[in-house]
């Protein structure tokens, strides 16, 4: 079968609101060629990857690649592509001087080729993700695994942002807590948060794909009956009462339901945010100090950030 490539070639800062776009336009698959996996210096124990080819990869910014049927009336699903991604400026995001490039791929080279350039990451001292197709040893017996098959790349654990929001998750999940995943996507935030303990994940994305990609992953990590997925927008209609809720999404969605995560959180609750660039920190602190939580941490990775917040009394 063939297939049609679309490769958006923007910034950092935008691509997940491009990889969004490309989502909700029928893409089938995405992949993200960063520049900075080419030249930033990693924390040896985080997130190493290998066997990176410079040839496939942009002198600066990023190759966000997406997937789509090859059909006759293409030429207006790439028109409408166009002017979603033009218009990601009206909402403050620097999308560069960006060019769209299309070409025809087969199958069998696209869903294979890729998986050589995906190798076990470690999130933090003690979590790892691994892929389905990769063998892979714990090296010590306390070693969590999360076994991940990215399916339409929803979530690969390679980035900043989730690394940020394991790390947070690791900190603040205790024994038996409720927690909430908004924009869950493949489902790691859900299966680490069961890992360090918690009871039950209510995991809400607005994509049906990604709810299924959840869905699959919990099951082959065998926690799928403690994850209830679910497609929903943010957390509209929701009312739970969690210890914790996570968040990696981006900044401006973020601060659309502040409101709403005080809601659902316990008195004393915790908000973690990440997706967040270092240029949208403040928008977001704002936010949460306005619905009265305390900002407990904000960490940052590059040029990423994630802000830990308590609900407290107004």
């Amino acid at each position: 079968m063939k297939w049609l490539e679309v490769c958006v070639h923007t910034t950092n800062e935008a691509i997940e609101p491009v990889s969004n776009i490309l989502h909700e336009k029928g893409a089938t698959g995405i992949a993200i060629e960063n520049s900075l996996d080419i030249t930033i210096d990693r924390e040896s124990m985080f997130g190493e990857i290998f066997e990176l080819d410079h040839n496939h990869f942009p002198e600066k910014g990023v190759y966000v690649k997406a997937y789509f049927p090859d059909s006759n009336d293409f030429q207006h699903t790439l028109a409408d592509i166009k002017q979603s991604v033009d218009g990601l400026q009206m909402f403050g995001i620097d999308i560069g001087d960006y060019d769209i490039q299309t070409a025809k791929v087969y199958e069998e080279d696209w869903s294979s080729a890729w998986k050589k350039y995906y190798k076990p990451v470690q999130l933090t001292e003690t979590v790892t993700i691994i892929p389905t197709w990769e063998d892979y040893t714990p090296r010590s017996q306390g070693e969590c695994i999360i076994k991940l098959d990215p399916g339409m790349a929803f979530g690969t654990g390679m980035h900043e942002t989730t690394k940020l929001s394991v790390q947070a998750l690791e900190k603040y999940v205790q024994s038996d807590d409720i927690v909430i995943d908004v924009g869950s996507g493949s489902g790691i935030l859900s299966i680490a948060s069961l890992l360090f303990g918690a009871k039950d994940v209510y995991a809400y994305d607005l994509d049906e794909i990604a709810v299924k990609s959840t869905i699959s992953n919990a099951e082959l990590n065998r926690v799928s009956e403690h994850i209830h997925a679910k497609q929903n927008d943010l957390l509209s209609g929701v009312d739970l009462q969690a210890d914790i809720i996570v968040a990696n999404i981006l900044a401006e969605i973020i601060v659309r339901f502040v409101d709403d995560a005080r809601q659902n959180l316990k008195q004393g609750g915790i908000f973690i945010t990440s997706g967040i660039i270092l240029a949208k920190k403040q928008l977001v602190l704002d936010a949460l100090v306005r619905e009265h939580f305390e900002v407990l941490e904000v960490q940052e990775r590059g040029d990423w950030v994630s802000i830990i917040a308590k609900k407290i009394k107004k």
